[in-house]
């Protein structure tokens, strides 16, 4: 799933299909992405003469409406619009039926990223298991994060809060920041149940 057309979104799809394709893979892959996507790898695999030994199944998301992309017996996904500087989706991932020992119900993770701070999203992650929300900024910087179409720690939490999510995941850090601890504070200051990003990381939902 790429949620919108910025470089750090989407630059190294490619290097990775290719991969795929240098390594033999053999599974179908489906991907998700705004229309011009396509466009932009069929001319990448054009110029340097990949055909590619899997099939990739494109996939054009309405930037502009909530809407269902997949289903299968397991889950459902939606992607939704959210507030950017270019069109950009955030996704829904919701269980059809809770796991095996779970005393909470189906579970759900939110993904909204990048996005200025709007509540016009809380309907469509309402009650998410995880949600991972931007915080680029301290609230300190809610200006730049305005004219930027980013959010603050604050905002981010205050999107945990009133959509009634159960743990808030923070992440897309500016680089301005060398230490992050401050950031977590922030948002728990907040929206307690709040968890930093970081490579590797596992969250248990």
């Amino acid at each position: 799933m790429i949620s919108h057309l910025h470089g750090d979104h989407f630059y190294g799809l490619i290097g990775l299909l290719t991969s795929f394709h240098l390594l033999g893979r053999k599974d179908d892959l489906d991907l998700y992405g705004p229309p011009d996507l396509w466009e932009i790898l069929e001319l990448q695999l054009k110029a340097s003469m990949t055909e590619l030994v899997y099939t990739l199944h494109f996939h054009p998301l309405n930037m502009n409406a909530y809407e269902q992309i997949f289903e299968d017996d397991k889950v459902t996904l939606h992607s939704f619009p959210v507030v950017h500087s270019v069109p950009t989706c955030g996704f829904i991932f919701r269980e059809k039926k809770a796991a095996r020992n779970s005393l909470t119900g189906p579970r759900s993770y939110a993904y909204c990223t990048d996005t200025l701070y709007s509540e016009t999203i809380i309907p469509y992650i309402q009650n998410s298991s995880l949600l991972y929300h931007e915080t680029t900024f301290m609230k300190d910087r809610a200006e730049a994060a305005k004219d930027k179409y980013h959010s603050t720690t604050v905002e981010a939490a205050t999107i945990a809060l009133k959509s009634g999510a159960k743990k808030l995941l923070i992440g897309h850090y500016s680089a301005r920041y060398d230490d992050l601890d401050p950031l977590l504070q922030e948002a728990r200051s907040v929206f307690p149940e709040t968890i930093m990003a970081e490579d590797g990381l596992i969250v248990d939902i």
